[in-house]
């Protein structure tokens, strides 16, 4: 069966892929240096198979929802190999939100016999060389490009003026897609490259709706069958855990400003509802934005947490390969602050506990981060200490233990942060997770049904989490006090 791919562009004739069932495609002839070949060694599992077979039969458009940590990286590079076959792409260019994530794919790339350009930070150090290797493919001189960029970069002069010269084609492969949704990235993505592929876990982008439908109107449609996390598991892509959640209590003077700001939420509602304006999408309303953050800062740094943690870090000391995940630093912006967090979890695990960790943040060079996986994968550092910086792409399947004391209400960030955990590794069966969850004080009549609404979201995220871990009962038993208290067991 044959599809056409229509675009503004030559249409290039597109047939599905012959996957076998061990290894990858068939190489039907040998590439030239830089070009793509599937590694011998490279077995691609099932559903990497139909989410390949899916892509060229909507046309080489299309999204892959699939679980953090389940192979997307593969599966792109592997339709890259395809296209090589079929029509002889010329040019491979990935488009990630961070610098980490570039030398990870160039890492990946290398597998696949390519020999990327990465074009981020200084312009004088990949601009010219990426002139001159789309000239050479111009002349026949060179078979293919592979060029690995940061959102940050594409948009800027220096990149938009070299993308007119791509041939068509060219794919564009968009890593953790639902950054590109947000209106700079998206307006400035080529038009003329007309193989598209978007990668995400989660690309239905947070109270974005109008953000989300662009990015699937330029990459085109999720494709069938999504690959879920439940999925993953079950079939070996990701290892089961154990999920432990902590519940912490507010101090007198947490719970008061908490009181105070629940009333002030319940108020800016109630004002909507008589505005008929719909009670369940208050996260998006501009007015009740701050609210909401200053409320998401009193959780994030609730000083209890940190007795918590050093409870909790006391009897595991010899644990290795674990991640602590503090606030995160674009919410935490105000007095107990994400980097105070940061430096108090640091100072109780590496000078109380004589716990061996390093912090993480998107202030460590690439260099150094390097150098810190290198040493925690080794055993050397027993422990990291990050924020956001470490929730999306990041390729560290030596994680065995995460404790989580701060997480945004982004249903993103916890499948991120989960699926980082789940990655499977030489000796690694299981993965466990510690989750600080926060208890609302005691509250009034007039304040208890706002907190219900407010806390909905949150728990529906802890019982997802408990939900699928091997000790489901006993995580589950620990969350039904809480459930109870706010009539929310049908959750």
């Amino acid at each position: 069966m044959t599809n056409y791919l229509v675009q503004q562009q030559p249409t290039f004739r597109l047939k599905f892929p012959f996957v076998r069932e061990g290894r990858g495609s068939y190489q039907t002839r040998q590439p030239l240096p830089g070009c793509p070949i599937m590694p011998a060694s490279l077995q691609l599992r099932q559903y990497q198979r139909q989410a390949i077979t899916s892509w060229f039969a909507n046309n080489g458009r299309g999204t892959l929802k699939m679980a953090t940590g389940s192979g997307k990286t593969i599966t792109a590079l592997a339709i890259t190999c395809e296209l090589y076959q079929q029509i002889n792409l010329q040019v491979l260019l990935v488009v990630c939100p961070y610098r980490h994530l570039v030398t990870q794919w160039a890492r990946e790339c290398a597998k696949f016999n390519l020999q990327p350009i990465l074009a981020f930070e200084n312009l004088r150090t990949w601009q010219s060389q990426l002139s001159t290797q789309l000239y050479n493919l111009r002349s026949g001189s060179q078979n293919f490009v592979t060029v690995i960029t940061t959102n940050s970069t594409l948009i800027g002069d220096g990149f938009q003026s070299q993308l007119k010269y791509f041939p068509p084609k060219t794919l564009i492969i968009g890593d953790e897609a639902h950054n590109l949704g947000a209106p700079k990235l998206e307006e400035n993505l080529p038009r003329s490259v007309g193989l598209r592929l978007a990668l995400s876990a989660t690309p239905e982008r947070y109270f974005d709706d109008y953000g989300t439908q662009s990015l699937l109107d330029y990459f085109g449609p999720v494709l069938q069958p999504e690959f879920t996390l439940r999925d993953a598991i079950a079939q070996g892509a990701l290892v089961h855990y154990l999920y432990y959640p902590i519940l912490v209590e507010l101090t007198e003077a947490e719970s008061i400003a908490y009181l105070k700001l629940t009333k002030k939420i319940g108020r800016s509602l109630l004002y909507r509802e008589r505005e008929n304006k719909a009670a369940e999408n208050f996260e998006d309303n501009e007015d009740l934005k701050p609210l909401l953050m200053q409320r998401a800062r009193l959780i994030g740094a609730a000083a209890n947490k940190l007795t918590a943690l050093r409870d909790l870090m006391a009897t595991r000391r010899e644990t290795t390969h674990t991640l602590f995940y503090c606030s995160d630093g674009s919410q935490e912006a105000g007095q107990r602050s994400s980097l105070h967090q940061l430096k108090a979890v640091a100072q109780i695990l590496g000078v109380e506990l004589g716990y061996r960790v390093s912090t993480y943040t998107a202030h460590t060079s690439l260099q150094e981060r390097e150098n810190l996986r290198r040493q925690f994968e080794s055993g050397d550092l027993q422990g990291l200490v990050a924020i956001r910086c470490l929730d999306e792409g990041v390729d560290i399947p030596a994680i065995k233990t995460a404790v989580i004391l701060s997480s945004s209400g982004n249903p993103r960030q916890f499948i991120q942060r989960r699926g980082r955990v789940l990655r499977p590794h030489i000796g690694k069966e299981r993965a466990t997770i510690f989750d600080m969850i926060v208890l609302p004080p005691d509250l009034d009549r007039e304040t208890i049904e706002v907190e219900r609404n407010l806390l909905k979201k949150e728990l529906r995220r802890f019982v997802e989490f408990a939900d699928l871990a091997d000790n489901a009962g006993e995580a589950r038993i620990k969350l039904l006090d809480l459930q109870k208290r706010y009539g929310l067991l049908d959750i």
